[in-house]
Protein backbone atom coordinates (compact mmCIF):
# COMPACT_ATOMS: atom_id res chain seq x y z
CA UNK A 1 0.00 0.00 0.00
CA UNK A 2 1.49 3.16 -0.83
CA UNK A 3 2.93 6.22 1.22
CA UNK A 4 2.27 4.70 4.53
CA UNK A 5 3.27 6.43 7.89
CA UNK A 6 4.51 3.52 9.64
CA UNK A 7 6.43 4.02 12.30
CA UNK A 8 10.38 4.54 12.38
CA UNK A 9 12.00 1.44 14.02
CA UNK A 10 14.43 2.37 16.20
CA UNK A 11 17.37 0.11 18.19
CA UNK A 12 17.35 -0.44 22.21
CA UNK A 13 19.27 -2.37 23.99
CA UNK A 14 17.63 -5.37 26.31
CA UNK A 15 17.63 -4.08 30.22
CA UNK A 16 19.20 -7.46 30.94
CA UNK A 17 21.52 -8.99 28.68
CA UNK A 18 22.60 -5.98 26.63
CA UNK A 19 21.52 -7.01 23.46
CA UNK A 20 20.13 -4.85 20.84
CA UNK A 21 16.67 -5.71 19.66
CA UNK A 22 14.55 -3.77 17.11
CA UNK A 23 11.25 -2.14 18.98
CA UNK A 24 8.78 -0.07 17.45
CA UNK A 25 8.73 3.97 18.24
CA UNK A 26 5.58 4.43 20.58
CA UNK A 27 4.89 7.66 18.68
CA UNK A 28 3.36 7.39 14.92
CA UNK A 29 5.49 10.03 12.31
CA UNK A 30 4.05 12.74 10.63
CA UNK A 31 2.33 12.32 7.51
CA UNK A 32 5.47 11.92 4.99
CA UNK A 33 6.04 15.10 2.45
CA UNK A 34 6.07 12.53 -1.05
CA UNK A 35 2.49 11.64 0.24
CA UNK A 36 1.95 15.39 0.92
CA UNK A 37 2.97 16.41 -2.79
CA UNK A 38 1.17 13.33 -4.65
CA UNK A 39 -2.53 14.25 -2.89
CA UNK A 40 -1.65 17.79 -3.74
CA UNK A 41 -0.73 16.96 -7.23
CA UNK A 42 -4.11 15.14 -7.93
CA UNK A 43 -6.17 17.99 -6.80
CA UNK A 44 -4.38 20.21 -8.86
CA UNK A 45 -4.85 17.75 -11.91
CA UNK A 46 -8.45 17.55 -11.06
CA UNK A 47 -9.35 21.43 -11.29
CA UNK A 48 -7.36 20.98 -14.24
CA UNK A 49 -9.17 18.48 -15.40
CA UNK A 50 -12.25 20.61 -14.64
CA UNK A 51 -11.40 23.56 -16.68
CA UNK A 52 -11.01 21.35 -19.84
CA UNK A 53 -13.68 18.86 -20.05
CA UNK A 54 -15.36 19.86 -16.69
CA UNK A 55 -17.60 17.55 -14.64
CA UNK A 56 -17.55 14.41 -16.67
CA UNK A 57 -13.99 15.11 -17.29
CA UNK A 58 -12.99 14.26 -13.64
CA UNK A 59 -12.33 10.41 -13.13
CA UNK A 60 -10.10 8.57 -11.01
CA UNK A 61 -8.29 7.44 -14.20
CA UNK A 62 -8.01 10.72 -16.16
CA UNK A 63 -6.67 12.38 -12.72
CA UNK A 64 -4.13 9.64 -12.36
CA UNK A 65 -2.80 10.32 -16.01
CA UNK A 66 -2.38 14.25 -15.64
CA UNK A 67 -1.04 13.81 -12.64
CA UNK A 68 1.20 11.43 -13.63
CA UNK A 69 0.93 9.21 -10.88
CA UNK A 70 -0.29 5.26 -10.86
CA UNK A 71 -4.19 4.88 -11.02
CA UNK A 72 -4.00 2.89 -7.47
CA UNK A 73 -2.86 6.47 -5.83
CA UNK A 74 -6.72 8.20 -6.55
CA UNK A 75 -8.33 5.72 -4.55
CA UNK A 76 -5.89 5.46 -2.06
CA UNK A 77 -6.00 9.11 -1.03
CA UNK A 78 -9.46 9.30 -2.14
CA UNK A 79 -12.27 7.15 -1.43
CA UNK A 80 -14.85 7.94 -3.86
CA UNK A 81 -15.04 9.96 -7.23
CA UNK A 82 -17.68 12.86 -5.22
CA UNK A 83 -14.77 13.08 -2.61
CA UNK A 84 -12.69 13.74 -5.54
CA UNK A 85 -14.71 16.59 -7.19
CA UNK A 86 -15.48 17.87 -3.73
CA UNK A 87 -11.94 18.42 -2.73
CA UNK A 88 -11.34 19.99 -6.07
CA UNK A 89 -14.17 22.30 -6.30
CA UNK A 90 -12.84 23.57 -2.76
CA UNK A 91 -9.87 24.54 -3.95
CA UNK A 92 -10.86 25.91 -7.52
CA UNK A 93 -13.02 28.07 -5.00
CA UNK A 94 -10.59 29.12 -2.78
CA UNK A 95 -8.12 29.61 -5.67
CA UNK A 96 -10.46 32.48 -7.57
CA UNK A 97 -11.93 34.24 -4.42
CA UNK A 98 -8.15 35.08 -3.77
CA UNK A 99 -7.78 35.78 -7.36
CA UNK A 100 -10.47 38.14 -7.45
CA UNK A 101 -9.76 39.51 -4.14
CA UNK A 102 -6.45 40.65 -5.91
CA UNK A 103 -7.77 41.86 -9.55
CA UNK A 104 -10.41 44.27 -6.96
CA UNK A 105 -7.09 45.45 -5.07
CA UNK A 106 -7.14 48.76 -6.21
CA UNK A 107 -9.98 50.80 -7.56
CA UNK A 108 -10.45 52.35 -10.98
CA UNK A 109 -12.29 55.25 -9.53
CA UNK A 110 -15.67 56.11 -7.34
CA UNK A 111 -17.87 57.06 -10.39
CA UNK A 112 -20.44 54.25 -10.96
CA UNK A 113 -18.70 53.33 -14.14
CA UNK A 114 -14.83 53.28 -12.25
CA UNK A 115 -16.49 50.66 -9.79
CA UNK A 116 -18.45 48.97 -12.06
CA UNK A 117 -15.16 47.93 -14.43
CA UNK A 118 -13.35 47.22 -10.80
CA UNK A 119 -16.19 44.61 -10.15
CA UNK A 120 -16.57 43.23 -13.87
CA UNK A 121 -13.08 42.95 -13.99
CA UNK A 122 -13.22 39.65 -12.31
CA UNK A 123 -14.37 38.48 -15.44
CA UNK A 124 -10.58 38.52 -16.72
CA UNK A 125 -9.79 34.65 -16.21
CA UNK A 126 -9.60 31.88 -17.80
CA UNK A 127 -13.32 30.94 -19.84
CA UNK A 128 -12.46 27.23 -19.38
CA UNK A 129 -11.96 27.11 -15.85
CA UNK A 130 -14.62 29.58 -14.74
CA UNK A 131 -16.66 26.78 -17.00
CA UNK A 132 -16.01 24.12 -14.83
CA UNK A 133 -16.34 26.35 -11.54
CA UNK A 134 -20.23 27.24 -12.79
CA UNK A 135 -20.68 23.94 -13.68
CA UNK A 136 -19.88 22.46 -9.98
CA UNK A 137 -21.75 25.42 -8.93
CA UNK A 138 -25.39 24.13 -10.68
CA UNK A 139 -24.30 20.17 -9.86
CA UNK A 140 -24.47 21.34 -6.00
CA UNK A 141 -28.27 21.81 -6.44
CA UNK A 142 -28.40 17.96 -6.92
CA UNK A 143 -25.33 17.46 -4.65
CA UNK A 144 -26.11 17.95 -1.28
CA UNK A 145 -22.24 17.56 -0.49
CA UNK A 146 -21.07 20.14 -2.64
CA UNK A 147 -23.44 22.63 -1.46
CA UNK A 148 -22.02 24.40 1.32
CA UNK A 149 -18.64 24.72 -0.66
CA UNK A 150 -21.43 26.38 -3.14
CA UNK A 151 -22.06 28.69 -0.25
CA UNK A 152 -18.75 29.73 0.11
CA UNK A 153 -18.18 30.72 -3.04
CA UNK A 154 -21.40 32.82 -3.06
CA UNK A 155 -20.49 34.38 0.59
CA UNK A 156 -16.85 35.27 -0.66
CA UNK A 157 -17.99 36.53 -3.60
CA UNK A 158 -20.52 39.22 -1.19
CA UNK A 159 -17.82 39.70 0.80
CA UNK A 160 -15.59 40.73 -2.77
CA UNK A 161 -18.42 43.08 -3.13
CA UNK A 162 -19.02 44.58 0.03
CA UNK A 163 -15.15 45.89 0.55
CA UNK A 164 -15.40 46.96 -3.34
CA UNK A 165 -18.44 49.42 -2.46
CA UNK A 166 -17.52 50.41 1.19
CA UNK A 167 -13.89 51.40 -0.47
CA UNK A 168 -15.91 53.61 -3.32
CA UNK A 169 -18.35 54.88 -0.37
CA UNK A 170 -21.82 53.40 -1.48
CA UNK A 171 -23.97 51.60 0.87
CA UNK A 172 -23.11 47.99 1.76
CA UNK A 173 -25.19 46.58 3.94
CA UNK A 174 -26.39 42.86 3.32
CA UNK A 175 -30.01 43.85 0.69
CA UNK A 176 -26.75 46.03 -1.21
CA UNK A 177 -24.95 43.65 -1.61
CA UNK A 178 -26.75 40.66 -2.20
CA UNK A 179 -28.59 43.19 -5.22
CA UNK A 180 -25.09 43.93 -6.50
CA UNK A 181 -23.29 40.32 -6.26
CA UNK A 182 -26.80 38.60 -7.96
CA UNK A 183 -26.49 40.84 -10.81
CA UNK A 184 -22.72 40.14 -11.09
CA UNK A 185 -23.23 36.98 -11.14
CA UNK A 186 -25.70 36.38 -13.45
CA UNK A 187 -24.22 38.56 -16.08
CA UNK A 188 -20.70 36.45 -15.22
CA UNK A 189 -22.51 33.16 -15.94
CA UNK A 190 -23.83 34.39 -19.00
CA UNK A 191 -20.51 35.92 -20.05
CA UNK A 192 -18.86 32.44 -19.57
CA UNK A 193 -21.58 30.42 -21.15
CA UNK A 194 -22.43 32.52 -24.59
CA UNK A 195 -18.89 34.37 -24.86
CA UNK A 196 -20.37 37.45 -26.77
CA UNK A 197 -17.88 39.51 -27.86
CA UNK A 198 -19.21 42.90 -26.13
CA UNK A 199 -20.40 40.84 -23.16
CA UNK A 200 -18.34 42.47 -20.39
CA UNK A 201 -19.20 45.98 -21.74
CA UNK A 202 -22.93 45.23 -20.93
CA UNK A 203 -22.40 43.96 -18.06
CA UNK A 204 -20.11 46.84 -16.87
CA UNK A 205 -23.22 49.43 -18.29
CA UNK A 206 -25.47 47.01 -16.40
CA UNK A 207 -23.81 47.02 -12.85
CA UNK A 208 -23.06 51.02 -12.98
CA UNK A 209 -26.97 51.50 -13.66
CA UNK A 210 -27.29 49.67 -10.48
CA UNK A 211 -24.65 51.43 -8.54
CA UNK A 212 -26.29 54.61 -9.46
CA UNK A 213 -29.84 53.41 -7.90
CA UNK A 214 -27.40 52.67 -4.75
CA UNK A 215 -25.49 55.85 -4.46
CA UNK A 216 -26.06 57.85 -1.50
CA UNK A 217 -28.54 61.09 -1.64
CA UNK A 218 -26.63 64.58 -1.63
CA UNK A 219 -26.06 66.21 1.13
CA UNK A 220 -28.30 69.50 1.70
CA UNK A 221 -26.34 72.20 3.12
CA UNK A 222 -28.55 74.68 5.18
Amino acid sequence: MPDQDWPAPVLTAAPTRGVAVRTVSPQPRRPQERAVRRREALLDAAVDLLGDGGFAAVTHRAVARRAGLPLAATSYYFTSRDQLLAEAFALLVERELARMRESVDRLAGRAPLAVAETLTAVYASDRLRQLGLWELYLQAGREPALQAIARAWTDGCDDIVAAVLERAGYPCGPAEVRFVAGLLSGLWVEDVVEARPDGRRRAREAVARALTALEPPAEVTT
